[in-house]
């Protein structure tokens, strides 16, 4: 059996690639352009990591890649994350997507819908010459709870239509064609994975979403397919025939792909991730959701993030504001988790936020206890960015989003050339790439 037979056809057709096989959108681009544009070139779906990243950054990436692939022809695609705490970010992003003419999106994090997502699958339904509903944008909906896979898999709620046409925003075909398709056709099920996640196991969840798409395909007539990918705990190519047992029509990775040469992590969290074992992930408060107390999952051996995430958690959950903290907790927090006086983390904040989304300094100012969620917000999302980009002193805060499918991989490779260290598996690949790329390019044709 060839890989290309593996999957759904019409997942091959639609997204025009050769293999049911995506790399997922770890976000702060951690899930790179040269990532994306590698997957696109072998036949296969990358996507971008927006996620936690500026509109400008994220601009100049779609730029990059748009530049390197849309000449050639190929798919890509890019992240849209859900942003509870910052709507506006989730609508900036939404815009520029519709204006640079990005094609597909993959929504993850999401609880429910939100007029965003609903506006980007729906803006641009129209009838081709024969009658029949074409999308200009595709929606990659992940999920890992039926009730939100109802959501996606269901004609967006008429009200959310109404609303957007009222704006402006989608026009009267595109409301009236929306009532008779899903709001997404690709369903990737997210099962124990590295970031935010269930921990619900794949066994289990995927044939759930499955029995649901097959009831919603009956009670809503649909003409065409769901596809249902797979994704969590993938680390192995077992783990992959799995998925594709259970009837996966693509499959998706994520954390194991933070070990590859165009992954943006830096080559000490590279090493961190190397020695993972199956056991070497605990769970840690979410950067983007901690109001909500959401959690993420992440690499546990040789940090001490989730422990002093968790005290923050605590903190918050314990005081209205800052004033209120013991002054012997606030000098712990100062010498052990910041490293510096809140004051100059304070004034960090504003600064960042005064570009981002200057409507959350003006709650802070009105409420102490989303100015305390703001700081220690700071350290959350400064801690993934001391993984990227290796800061020596601050390694024992790395964030690295991190499932048991690493410890998998690494049992898998264990003596073998793909377990080398970062610059020597580089070397080493490049020189089998070499070798067997001849033999490549005649199969492709």
């Amino acid at each position: 059996m060839y890989p290309e037979w593996l999957g759904d056809r019409s997942f091959l057709n639609v997204h025009r690639v050769r293999f049911a096989y995506i790399a997922g959108e770890m976000a702060n681009g951690i899930a790179t352009t040269q990532m994306v544009i590698a997957m696109a070139r072998s036949g296969m779906l990358g996507f971008f990591g927006a996620g936690g990243l500026s509109p400008a950054r994220i601009e100049q990436a779609i730029i990059e890649i748009q530049s390197a692939l849309d000449p050639e022809g190929l798919s890509w695609g890019i992240n849209l994350i859900h942003s509870p705490n910052e709507p506006l970010m989730e609508e900036k992003t939404v815009d520029l997507f519709l204006r640079r003419g990005v094609v597909r999106v993959s929504a993850s994090a999401f609880m429910g819908l939100t007029p965003a997502v609903v506006r980007y699958a729906c803006s641009g339904l129209h009838l081709d010459a024969a009658g029949t509903i074409r999308r200009k944008h595709y929606l990659f909906a992940k999920v890992s709870r039926p009730e939100v896979a109802k959501h996606f898999m269901s004609p967006p709620p008429a009200r959310m239509l109404e609303a957007l046409l009222a704006k402006g925003l989608l026009s009267e075909e595109e409301v009236r064609l929306a009532a008779h398709l899903p709001l997404a056709e690709d369903i990737t099920v997210e099962s124990d994975s590295g970031g935010h996640t269930d921990n619900r196991p794949l066994a289990a969840l995927f044939p759930t979403i499955l029995g649901l798409r097959n009831e919603l395909m009956r009670s809503f007539a649909y003409t065409r397919p769901i596809r249902v990918g797979a994704s969590g705990g993938i680390g192995t190519p077992t783990a992959a025939a799995a998925a594709f047992a259970l009837g996966a029509a693509y499959m998706m990775t994520g954390s194991v792909n933070q070990s590859a040469i165009e992954s943006g992590l830096s080559a000490e969290g590279k090493k961190m991730l190397a020695a993972a074992d199956l056991a070497d992930v605990i769970m840690a408060p979410a950067g983007d959701m901690f109001e909500q107390g959401v959690k993420v999952q992440v690499l546990k051996r040789g940090t001490l993030f989730s422990s002093r995430g968790f005290k923050l958690q605590e903190l918050y959950r314990a005081y209205r504001s800052l004033e209120d903290i013991p002054r012997e907790e606030i000098l712990k927090l100062e010498k052990e988790v910041f490293q510096e006086k809140l004051e100059h983390i304070w004034q960090d904040t504003q600064q960042f936020f005064q570009n981002r989304d200057p409507g959350q300094l003006a709650k802070a100012l009105k409420d102490p206890k989303h100015k305390m969620a703001l700081i220690f917000r700071w350290y959350l999302g400064k801690a993934s960015r001391w993984a990227i980009e290796g800061t020596e002193h601050r390694r024992l805060d790395y964030q690295i989003w991190c499932g048991p499918a690493m410890g998998a991989f690494n049992a898998w490779v264990k003596g073998t050339s793909w377990s080398l260290p970062t610059g020597e598996r580089s070397c080493k690949l490049h020189s089998i790439y070499w070798k067997v790329r001849p033999f490549l390019q005649e199969r492709s044709k």
